[in-house]
């Protein structure tokens, strides 16, 4: 079964791939795709979300596997921008990974990096979230308290209650344990790309360490904080995410503050 796909301006020569966070679906860049008229757009349902919640089971390897076939098989000349945003930004990474050949530029923010393996602690965890998550991940009361900690509107509660409805307990199971457990992938290192990687200001620590991993690892990357913003701030300031995206697309200055 393949993924579900939104597509925006295919008589445009440029691709951009847009990859969303997890327990959500590609609407959530509703505003990006509307601020890019003038680019090719592609916006899968990852796996087991959304509209491709048949596709199963979820795993970031494979999942990336289906967005680089999908970039090969729909992109214009086989390559593509990439945008990621959590668990999207996850998959962007493991494409990068193994196949930077089929990456123009990549913007990675709010990416989630473990530096070490499985263990008890971290299995732990991945049980505690899930069944303390999934009893009341569908209830309106829940659904806004997350949009109000990520300082979203109002207006996505519908889409929002959607694509957690969508989304299996076993799937979640799964969903929670691939982004808890990723690690920086083999082969990141030789990813020769232009790559943005963003963080909120008001983002985890685990975040901004994890933003540091990357910095470190990608040889042509930049590393940048979004000051008094959140994990989810394409949402949450739309304009400011539309413009640092076009910047760096077309070449031009990033006003965000420069991570050191």
């Amino acid at each position: 079964m393949d993924l579900y796909v939104v597509e925006t301006g295919q008589e445009n020569p440029e691709t951009i791939i847009f990859l969303h966070a997890e327990g959500l679906a590609g609407w959530i860049w509703n505003e990006q795709v509307k601020a890019f008229p003038d680019y090719h757009c592609l916006v899968p349902d990852l796996p087991e979300h959304g509209q491709s919640s048949g596709v199963k089971p979820f795993t970031i390897a494979g999942a990336a596997e289906m967005v680089v076939d999908l970039i090969q098989n729909r992109a214009h000349n086989g390559k593509a921008h990439l945008l990621g945003l959590s668990l999207g930004a996850q998959v962007a990474v493991q494409i990068l990974a193994t196949h930077p050949e089929v990456v123009d530029h990549a913007l990675l923010t709010g990416t989630l990096l473990r530096t070490s393996s499985h263990n008890q602690t971290l299995l732990n965890l991945v049980d505690y979230t899930f069944k303390s998550y999934e009893p009341v991940k569908d209830t309106k009361f829940f659904i806004k308290a997350y949009m109000r900690t990520y300082n979203i509107s109002k207006d996505y509660f519908d889409q929002f209650q959607d694509s957690t409805r969508q989304i299996s307990g076993d799937a979640l199971y799964r969903i929670l344990h691939e982004n808890l457990f990723f690690m920086l992938p083999p082969g990141l290192e030789k990813a020769d790309v232009p790559v943005l990687v963003i963080m909120g200001e008001k983002d985890y620590q685990v975040i901004k360490e994890s933003a540091g991993d990357l910095d470190r690892t990608l040889p042509t990357s930049q590393t940048y904080i979004v000051p008094k913003k959140g994990h989810m701030w394409n949402m949450e300031s739309p304009k400011l995410f539309n413009q640092t995206l076009r910047n760096f697309l077309t070449g031009n200055p990033i006003y965000l503050k420069l991570n050191r």
